[in-house]
């Protein structure tokens, strides 16, 4: 008996004890470095040519940046610095271009007085998308925000305009208001989303888009009165009252003055702003321009043609097919000549149709046609339950597709979808075959064709390709966070 206690007493001992660790190789780095680059003699030579190939390439540039020059005026003296500061034929990157043109390529030959506006436009799309994009605010998202706030505030600073940073607050204070009332506020600013293409217009080209810009607004305000009256009031007095406030804010809007600069006609008060003509624009500004104007209408257009594509009526799938067909048949820059060269052959005689217009209407055509496969794509993807799941529930074809098909078409179109983004902001340099000075090619010949930094080379294309990736990039990462949020079936 004394045994069988011993033995009890020993056995609940040695459970008790505390788990020995696991073998390094087990465990840890090593373990991950045994699994991932040295798993075969085959990844281990593989892993040793690549660590030599990177510590080459390092040895070979970091140098070159490590010797940079940040204040200089010029090439010459660049090099002059260097040369006096790491011995003859030293090499060294001269940032000091970067230092002096900054400007040149992100708002081009944009009026330097005016870079307000662009700087404005840019803080308030971070407004207008926030409720677009996202239903709640997560810490880093204001992180990211206020990062990007204090950036372009300084950008204003710079250049001594506080305008963009009074608007802004007056912005912030008005969502403080609505949100102390308990309302979540990105959904808040769902209104501003719907205005902000027309505001952006205006603060982007001014005055030579004055009448439309003005005319689209005087529909806003009437329809922001019969909203708000209504409860009020009653519908038909709320719809009397939007009638006259859009007549008035029209007859305030637009008259028959001629600007100096641009010889359109407007009256003269407040909200006038210079005009800026297309060839003006240039840099990040036109990219910025081109390839959010094509984002944001090619996404509906892509899906209405998905749609048509599917229908079962002949002539409006003959007419989608062939349209995708065509477009994604030809490249981009045919299409960006046929805008630049072409399109006037076709209007009236004396009709100025705007170049950045023109190229945004022929970019937005080419990407709703590949958003057309992708989310077609999605679409097949989908189990044939599901419609049947619409088809017994009665709804009809238009709730069926926007309550339970292209929900699920659209999550697992997603990476597809942001691809399809990604590559046409990229794209947008290729308007420089147009004749508008795009970041990449465009700005860099004009700075490179100065006396001052004629010879340079290497720094303008990291510059403007460092830019080009932190944008691609934090697309591609609001794409992993959307598609993991979205991952409800897992949960």
């Amino acid at each position: 008996m004394s045994d069988l206690h011993a033995h009890s007493a020993r056995y609940v001992r040695d459970s008790m004890l505390p788990p020995e660790t696991p073998p390094t190789l087990e465990s840890g780095v090593i373990k991950w470095l045994r699994e991932n680059l040295f798993s075969g003699w085959l990844n281990s030579v593989l892993t040793v040519l690549g660590l030599l190939a990177v510590v080459y390439i390092l040895k070979l540039a970091l140098p070159w940046f490590l010797h940079g020059v940040w204040n200089a005026s010029s090439l010459g003296e660049c090099r002059a610095i260097i040369a006096a500061n790491w011995g003859e034929g030293a090499h060294g990157a001269c940032w000091a271009m970067i230092r002096e043109r900054w400007n040149q390529f992100l708002f081009g030959f944009y009026p330097r007085a005016e870079y307000w506006r662009p700087i404005l436009a840019l803080l308030l799309l971070f407004l207008a998308l926030a409720p677009v994009l996202f239903d709640e605010m997560s810490k880093k998202l204001l992180a990211a925000a206020g990062v990007v706030g204090l950036l372009v505030l300084w950008l204003a600073a710079y250049n001594g305009q506080w305008l963009p940073a009074a608007i802004l607050v007056v912005i912030v204070a008005v969502t403080a208001l609505f949100n102390a009332k308990g309302k979540h506020w990105p959904g808040n600013l769902l209104w501003f989303s719907l205005i902000y293409p027309a505001l952006a217009f205006w603060l982007l080209w001014g005055g030579t888009i004055w009448l439309p810009v003005m005319v689209m607004a005087g529909f806003v305000v009437g329809a922001l009165v019969l909203r708000f009256a209504s409860p009020a009031i009653g519908v038909m007095p709320a719809l009397a009252v939007a009638v006259v406030a859009a007549f008035f804010w029209w007859s305030f809007a637009v008259g028959p003055l001629t600007d100096e600069l641009t010889g359109m006609t407007g009256r003269s008060h407040p909200f006038w702003l210079r005009g800026v003509n297309s060839d003006e624009f240039g840099g990040f500004v036109l990219a910025f321009t081109i390839g959010l104007s094509g984002i944001a209408i090619s996404l509906p257009m892509g899906i209405v043609l998905a749609l048509g594509r599917q229908s079962d009526m002949l002539l409006v799938k003959a007419l989608c097919v062939g349209f995708i067909e065509f477009i994604r048949g030809v490249p981009l820059i045919t299409l960006l000549f046929t805008a630049s060269l072409l399109l006037n052959y076709f209007l009236p005689p004396g009709t100025n149709f705007d170049i950045i217009l023109r190229v945004i209407i022929m970019v937005t055509l080419f990407s709703a046609a590949y958003i057309a496969e992708v989310i077609r794509g999605g679409l097949a993807a989908l189990p044939r339950g599901q419609y049947e799941a619409a088809d017994a529930l009665g709804l009809d074809y238009w709730r069926a597709q926007r309550l339970i098909i292209m929900p699920q078409a659209l999550k697992i179109s997603i990476p597809g979808i942001v691809s399809s983004f990604i590559g046409l902001f990229k794209d947008t340099t290729l308007v420089v075959f147009v004749a508008l000075l795009d970041p990449l090619k465009g700005i860099t010949d004009a700075v490179r064709a100065s006396i001052e930094w004629k010879g340079i080379y290497w720094e303008p294309y990291i510059f403007v390709g460092a830019i080009f990736f932190i944008i691609c990039f934090s697309m591609s990462r609001y794409s992993m966070f959307l598609e993991k949020k979205l991952q409800r079936e897992h949960r």
